[in-house]
């Protein structure tokens, strides 16, 4: 987002005002913005003739005029969107306002390469759009959040690891030239991050959130935007080294990294050596919730460890808030060990007010963020908007 794109009064602010309830009529516009009436008339009525919002009704009075009402036009115009797991796939529709309806979920195995997850994803996307196009809305797009390394300019996948046959795999193409829409792929990190975001903390400007299931990956909102670095990779500490690894190798080629200790698949692999069935981040929550030592002390270890590599990151870029998300999350050992590395290794003053809690959207904060995503690409392509959130690419029609 350039500067220009961030000024006061821009169609984008001004949506994004209303659709986070800052604002519902322009009287309370011209209020927040503090710009005269008229421009803030001018950019409203862009956004209705665009579809975006619609104004109508009437809110209480203020002295004069009763003020009508603006909303945001959400549930005739969605995205579709697809939180990708290693080993499931969760599909739904998302509106302009960021709510999600007709959310599903099933097992699926993306290591068996990307023919099979390509197939998968068209069967499931294009019933999914019928039934929106059947209940009379707008189908603007298709967002992809995916479990590993992303190209979001090129619309590729990134050498991920455990995933055979995906390295350079062109899944934002071959998927748009199969549905016949746009489609904007990213990391699941990076979703996750977006939908936590808007859903749950639009005042904030600066945060990391963190994805913790069986693998390890965070997002970083910087200025109120996704933040991406020059390659795309800002965010990724799962092959941070860390001290207690005991040189582990990783599957990136490197030894000792966080992801060999912290993640679902590392704590499961160590509770099976230990005798103790565990396949799954489920069956771990589930131990710790019954109280099952080992699984409760790997945990809280998996916590400490992230929340050292975390330290730095808050010393570093010195965030609002600390968001853990991912399944993992739901361990509260897990959410106590990150708080307590924090308050100890970081600077009194960058967690004074830092708020570090765990995620409230649940499962489907990526698929939030991926829909909310490609709704904004979608606008920017069209050119009723400017990409708000970052960098993201123009979708391929």
């Amino acid at each position: 987002m350039t500067a220009a794109e961030e000024q006061p009064g821009s169609a984008a602010h001004v949506l994004e005002l209303v659709a986070n309830g800052s604002a519902a009529s322009r009287a309370d516009l011209v209020r927040e913005l503090g710009l005269a009436a008229s421009t803030v008339s001018a950019r409203v009525q862009e956004l209705v003739e665009a579809g975006l919002l619609s104004e109508s009704g009437e809110g209480a009075s203020r002295g004069g005029r009763r003020p009508r009402l603006l909303r945001v036009a959400d549930r005739q115009t969605v995205a579709l969107a697809a939180d990708l797991g290693s080993h499931h796939v969760r599909t739904g529709a998302v509106g302009l306002t960021g709510g999600g309806f007709d959310i599903d979920e099933s097992a699926f195995d993306l290591t068996a390469g990307p023919g099979p997850a390509l197939d998968m994803l068209t069967e499931r996307l294009t019933a999914l759009a019928e039934r929106q196009r059947a209940a009379g809305r707008t189908v603007r797009g298709v967002g992809i959040g995916f479990p590993g390394p992303v190209d979001a300019d090129g619309g590729r996948i990134i050498a991920p690891s455990r995933m055979p046959g995906w390295h350079l795999f062109a899944l934002r193409d071959r998927l748009a030239d199969r549905l016949g829409l746009p489609v904007l792929l990213d990391n699941d990190a990076n979703v996750l991050a977006l939908g936590e975001h808007r859903a749950a903390h639009p005042a904030l400007r600066h945060l990391v959130v963190v994805k913790a299931g069986r693998g390890i990956g965070s997002g970083v909102i910087s200025g109120g935007r996704l933040y991406r670095g020059a390659r795309g990779s800002a965010g990724d500490i799962s092959h941070v080294r860390v001290d207690s690894t005991a040189e582990l190798p990783c599957s990136c080629g490197n030894i000792g990294c966080l992801e060999t200790v912290a993640s679902g698949a590392a704590i499961a692999a160590a509770l099976r050596g230990q005798g103790i069935a565990a396949d799954s981040t489920t069956d771990i929550l589930r131990l710790v919730e019954n109280g099952e030592p080992h699984a409760t002390t790997l945990v809280r270890q998996a916590g400490r460890d992230i929340g050292a590599v975390l330290a730095v990151v808050v010393n570093f870029f010195n965030p609002e808030a600390v968001i853990l998300g991912g399944a993992l999350s739901g361990a509260e050992p897990l959410v106590a060990a990150v708080r307590g590395m924090l308050y100890e290794r970081c600077l009194p003053m960058a967690t004074r007010d830092l708020v570090i809690d765990a995620a409230t959207c649940g499962p489907d904060a990526g698929l939030l963020g991926a829909g909310h995503a490609a709704l904004r690409a979608s606008a920017a392509a069209d050119g009723l908007l400017p990409a708000a959130d970052g960098p993201l690419p123009a979708p391929r029609a």
